[in-house]
């Protein structure tokens, strides 16, 4: 049955026209349109309103896409749809959400992974989280806020949920001019989701969590772990929220474990988590500066710490800040990392690029007296596919490195 556009009719549609020479990166695969590259003479950009579809044409009149329109923001438009046919609409939506979920499905985990990817599963601005049968979204343009009636009803197309939790309260609705707001779309949503990843039951909270309550994109990186676990091993998991690391490094072989996070809930969590697990972990509320610092000063000494810190950089303007944050905290790990140990350094800030955290290795091994070898480069796991036109969507860097004494 074919379903109405909620947005427009063929008649009612606007054009969005690119200056002359400002169609070639978008040509090349990109989905992002700059207000900068707006021919705002012959199409103001104030003629819209946010979340508003258009077609958008080159400064010669070629068809460049259906995009949905912000004009408060500096992306002020993405593309969804490069058909003239192929109109946005919910169709459109249960598509993508479709062959997103195929491929969730090719790589086994389409209970529990990132279902929809934004950019990369071409429906830029919309995260979906799959726990089983709740769904946790995240919005964070003005045009899937417009179309959110339409993903819904998507949703339950596709996969019919029990539940679909918005937890809209990314700071990327700031920059869209949209409100944080917390809200169920339909059904009876769990304090806490459960999470299945490679044999491991795990509870998240959702409401309270960070990001839609777990981070699907470390999930082959703590599977990878275990390759590199030397008999009972004694793990330190740095910003270790719910205890992800920690409770996988133990049942891949370690004796011990301890976690470091901020959040006393969070701390609550893994320790729970681990039970669950039927293991145990060590908790110590702090930040992860001051905890580093204070092992060290004790001579604590740990065969593996794992580094998964928040975005030091969220702005270009960070890198500076940033990376001196990265170099310094990599420092005070090795400091508390015994004699041929393993230090999982991850970074998930997209401006921080791998030569730059690499660069931060080597500053903070020289400073600590040690050695790094990198063994292996981590990303993110395949449910956070990458768009090859688009580098936003590569974001996440795991180094597994081993340290020895003496500086390289």
């Amino acid at each position: 049955m074919a379903h109405p556009t909620s947005l427009h009719t063929e008649s009612d549609a606007r054009v969005l026209r690119l200056k002359r020479g400002e169609d070639r990166r978008l040509a090349a695969g990109h989905l992002w349109v700059f207000s900068n590259e707006v021919d705002t003479d012959s199409t103001p950009l104030t003629g819209f309103a946010p979340g508003a579809v258009a077609e958008l044409r080159s400064a010669r009149d070629a068809f460049m896409g259906w995009v949905c329109v912000n004009p408060h923001a500096l992306i002020c438009a993405r593309i969804l749809s490069r058909e003239l046919s192929q109109r946005v609409d919910r169709a459109l939506l249960e598509r993508r959400l479709a062959a997103a979920l195929a491929l969730r499905e090719r790589l086994g985990t389409a209970r529990h992974c990132r279902w929809v990817f934004g950019e990369s599963d071409l429906v830029p601005g919309l995260v979906l989280d799959r726990y089983g049968d709740v769904v946790v979204g995240q919005i964070a343009t003005a045009g899937m806020e417009a179309l959110k009636a339409d993903i819904e009803a998507a949703v339950r197309t596709v996969v019919n949920p029990a539940a679909l939790f918005w937890k809209n309260d990314s700071g990327a609705r700031e920059l869209e001019h949209l409100p944080q707001v917390a809200e169920a779309a339909f059904g009876e949503v769990p304090a806490e989701v459960e999470v299945l990843e490679s044999g491991l039951t795990f509870r998240a909270p959702v409401a309270t969590g960070q990001k839609t309550g777990w981070f699907y994109d470390q999930s082959a990186n703590r599977r990878r772990l275990g390759s590199y676990l030397p008999a009972g091993a004694r793990v330190l998991d740095v910003c270790s929220y719910v205890g992800a690391w920690a409770v996988s490094a133990l049942r891949q072989g370690a004796a011990a474990a301890h976690c470091v996070d901020a959040s006393q809930a969070a701390l609550d969590c893994a320790q729970a988590n681990a039970a669950r697990n039927g293991v145990a972990v060590e908790v110590t509320r702090a930040d992860a500066f001051d905890a580093l610092k204070a092992l060290g000063e004790r001579d604590a000494r740990f065969d593996v710490v794992v580094l998964d810190p928040p975005a030091f950089i969220k702005r270009k303007k960070d890198i500076p800040q940033g990376q001196a944050a990265y170099r310094k905290l990599n420092q005070l790990a090795l400091g508390v990392l015994a004699e041929e140990g393993l230090l999982v350094s991850c970074s998930c800030s997209y401006h921080l690029a791998p030569e730059a955290l690499q660069e931060a290795l080597q500053g903070a091994a020289r400073h600590a007296g040690r050695f790094v070898q990198i063994l292996e480069a981590g990303g993110q796991s395949p449910d956070h596919p990458v768009h090859p036109a688009i580098p936003e969507t590569r974001y996440l860097k795991a180094f597994f490195c081993r340290a020895t004494r003496g500086v390289g």
